[in-house]
Formats: C-alpha cells, sequence, structure tokens
C-alpha cells in the first residue's frame, strides 16, 4: 500500500473531503512506486525475490539529481484547482520535505498569506498506537454526535 501510493491517496482523499472538496479515490493521480512488471501480479514470496527491480528506477533518477536534492514521495492537494497526486519529486534537501527521515510526516500548507513561504507541520508518523487512538477519537466524536 505504502509503495503503490493508495495509503497517501487515502489520506489526501480523507484531508480533501474535509475541505468540503467533492472527490473520489479514482480522482487522485497516483504515481505508483512500485514497476509494472511487480504491481499486483506477484505474490508476496515473489516481490520480495524481485525486489531489488525497484532500486534501478530510483538509481538513474538519483543520477539525475543535483548534489543539493533529494527524492521524496509526496502527496499533494491543490485546493483552487481541487487536483490530489501521489508522485515523487525533487526536493532541496534544506527544505522541510528534504529534511525529512524515517517515518516522519510533514504538512506544508501555502496560503497567499504566507506566499512562497509554506506553514510546516512536522511530526512522528502515524505508527499502530497512534492510529489506533485516532481510529478510537474518531468513534467517539461520531458516537457523541449521534446522541
Amino acid at each position: 500500500e505504502d509503495l503503490s501510493g493508495n495509503d497517501v491517496g487515502r489520506k489526501l482523499l480523507i484531508l480533501a473531503r474535509e475541505l468540503n472538496i467533492k472527490a473520489e479515490f479514482q480522482d487522485i493521480a497516483i504515481e505508483s512506486l512500485v514497476p509494472k512488471p511487480l504491481n499486483g501480479k506477484t505474490t508476496l514470496h515473489q516481490f520480495k525475490n524481485r525486489s531489488n527491480e525497484l532500486d534501478v528506477p530510483f538509481q538513474e533518477l538519483k543520477k539525475q539529481l543535483n548534489k543539493n536534492q533529494v527524492l521524496r514521495y509526496v502527496g499533494e492537494l491543490d485546493v483552487a484547482n481541487k487536483t490530489l497526486e501521489v508522485k515523487l519529486v525533487s526536493e532541496d534537501k534544506n527544505s522541510a520535505l528534504g529534511q525529512l527521515k524515517g517515518a516522519d510526516s510533514v504538512f506544508e500548507i501555502f496560503t497567499e498569506s504566507y506566499g512562497n513561504q509554506p506553514l510546516v507541520i512536522q511530526g512522528a508518523g502515524a505508527g499502530k498506537q497512534v492510529t489506533a487512538r485516532g481510529v478510537l477519537s474518531d468513534v467517539i466524536k461520531l458516537s457523541n454526535s449521534l446522541n
């Protein structure tokens, strides 16, 4: 799910809907990181045995970067145009996205007020406990709204 972009796509869809943007999963332009020969046509065992095939396109892309750039897999929601994209981009190493490590998450919010300097929200990626806490919180909110 992570490498296919579907996980990020679902999160973008939730965010879009919270912003009252009418969108469906199929409206998201998703650039999968999994090469077509491995995408959905292999067993887990076959996928693991052929996982080195994932490295080839990235090594080629990395060769094209300048020394101050890194690759990042991002979700992008354009509120004005109502577009949702999951894609691989090159970022400056010193940007918020460029400094991202491990499973951490970064949200960059670009507004007219901030111009080219985004408002940045950064923190640890979810993980099982944080996700469970979020789901429980949503269930409680839903329960309270129904009563």
